[in-house]
């Protein structure tokens, strides 16, 4: 399996494939808040496997912050490392962008999961499209 950025209009509509899948048709997220303003100016990523295009990420600058986001896998691929793939790939894509901070906002239930790459909560858990999230950063760059 293979992450890279996404460099070709071909490859984003994949990951928007990806993302409207596990968005939009899993959890209920409303399309017109999934796609949002900042897809034309973040950096995006591809994760492939055999051939498929099997989950997502995003990273949106933000003055000396990186904001990771949309991260998404396809449910037959979940727990097998894509995810932690994508987010490390992520992670080293903000630091060359010179990013100081980086922070995301989990999904309460996988909060573990980017605990385990060294990111901690901060504040309250706040709603995004009605699920409950927490703001994270990560503590190590």
């Amino acid at each position: 399996m293979r992450v890279s950025r996404i460099s070709s209009k071909k490859d984003l509509e994949k990951a928007f494939a990806i993302r409207i899948r596990v968005f939009v048709a899993e959890q209920g997220v409303p399309q017109e808040i999934e796609m949002d303003r900042d897809d034309k100016r973040a950096l995006h990523f591809l994760a492939i496997e055999a051939g498929k295009a099997v989950g997502t990420a995003r990273v949106v600058m933000r003055q000396k912050g990186a904001k990771i986001g949309r991260m998404a896998v396809l449910k037959t691929r979940r727990g097998r490392g894509v995810g932690t793939k994508l987010l490390k790939h992520a992670i080293r894509t903000a630091k060359k962008q010179g990013a100081q901070k980086i922070y995301l906002h989990a999904q309460v239930p996988v909060i573990g999961f980017y605990e385990a790459t060294g990111f901690h909560c901060i504040g309250r858990i706040f709603y995004e499209a009605g699920i409950p999230h927490r703001k994270m950063i990560l503590t190590r760059l």
